[in-house]
């Protein structure tokens, strides 16, 4: 193997306000893209205090009243946003320990009819109520503003990293409007006796870029490299964990490079685990295969350097040079949630689940 990695690079990020190291964080960033896949980022533009106050919540919003929980359950939302109960997925055949709530940036649904019935993919969210968990919403909100602000900014860092022009990436996004980008709230719950250690298998992200704040002090995220080896990516205290999903992967021709992950369940006897990823998507009507970027021959030697891959156990999302991000997208979602397919996507749902709902949802 002519390149592999052995942890995950921290980058600071004041370097990048900073002209005389400012080429040192470029450089860095390349090698974390195209070697990597993830990376650790330091001193990020997101108010401390914010990301406190989501830090905060995170229990308490998992503390709410089941009835809470099962008033804002998915299963209502034709957009997939809202609650989902621990076990309701299972990544290569086994069920991922996870509760969750998905969130995202606002936005107001688009779609008519005649439109791609993906469009409908894209709407507002789903929240508990105010009362119960007053100035949550607010919260995340004004955090979700900062995290896609910062997340547009890092592409441009990653346009400059890889030598192409600054605005080169941006035509992959929304034109006529906002792009919505997706949120969770993630709970772990420790591991019993009966179950295995599986918070969640072994994936890709599907966007462009994935900004991960590690909301509890424990361990477990694991990111798989290129010998098919499972790395350790603890929490490290001030920064987000950034990672490169399969549709940047495809756009670059593979030069960045979308790393295999997962999540271990914290240990019996332990406090659950909480996590927040942010997923930056792109335009939902962009065909990938119908775009493609001309990179210098100097970097694209770099991803001849890095060899091929070993054994990755991550497959899905193998349909971004094929279809639109948009039905990609749904796609997904209606393989991990059944029960909503079954109530919002009835077509669909009866071509990916001829036999009838399952017990439970698969994105792969």
């Amino acid at each position: 193997m002519a390149a592999n990695f052995s942890s995950v690079p921290v980058l600071d990020y004041s370097l990048v306000s900073d002209p005389e190291r400012r080429p040192d964080f470029i450089s860095q960033l390349r090698h974390a893209l195209i070697n990597v896949g993830f990376l650790y980022l330091s001193h990020p533009p997101v108010a401390r205090e914010d990301i406190d106050a989501i830090i905060g919540y995170a229990p308490r919003l998992f503390d709410l009243p089941q009835e809470a929980k099962d008033k804002i359950n998915m299963r209502n939302s034709e957009h997939f946003f809202g609650y989902t109960r621990l076990g309701a997925e299972i990544t290569k055949g086994q069920t991922d320990q996870r509760e969750q709530y998905d969130f995202a940036t606002p936005y107001e649904k688009r779609w008519k009819p005649g439109d791609p019935e993906y469009i409908r993919l894209w709407g507002p969210a789903q929240w508990p109520d105010e009362e119960l968990l007053p100035g949550f919403k607010d919260t995340m909100h004004r955090y979700l503003a900062q995290v896609e602000k910062l997340s547009y900014e890092f592409i441009g860092l990653l346009a400059e990293a890889l030598e192409l022009p600054q605005d080169a990436l941006k035509q992959f996004y929304e034109k006529d409007g906002p792009t919505q980008h997706r949120a969770k709230v993630v709970k772990y719950p420790p591991q019993d006796n009966l179950s295995s250690n599986q918070g969640v298998g072994p994936h890709f992200d599907g966007g462009f870029l994935t900004f991960l704040l590690q909301a509890s002090p424990h361990p477990g995220l694991q990111v798989q490299n290129l010998a098919g080896e499972w790395i350790d990516a603890p929490p490290i205290p001030g920064t987000f964990v950034v990672n490169i999903g399969k549709a940047l992967e495809t756009v670059t021709q593979g030069l960045a490079c979308a790393t295999s992950h997962r999540v271990l369940s914290p240990p019996p006897g332990s406090t659950p685990r909480y996590s927040v990823p942010f997923f930056q998507n792109i335009a939902q009507r962009v065909s990938i295969k119908d775009f493609t970027l001309q990179f210098n021959p100097e970097i694209l030697k770099l991803k001849e350097q890095r060899g091929a891959t070993g054994s990755v156990e991550s497959v899905n999302y193998t349909e971004y040079n094929q279809l639109p991000s948009g039905l990609v997208g749904l796609i997904g979602r209606v393989k991990s949630h059944p029960d909503v397919a079954e109530r919002h996507y009835p077509d669909l749902f009866k071509q990916f689940f001829p036999q009838g709902l399952p017990a439970q949802g698969s994105a792969y």
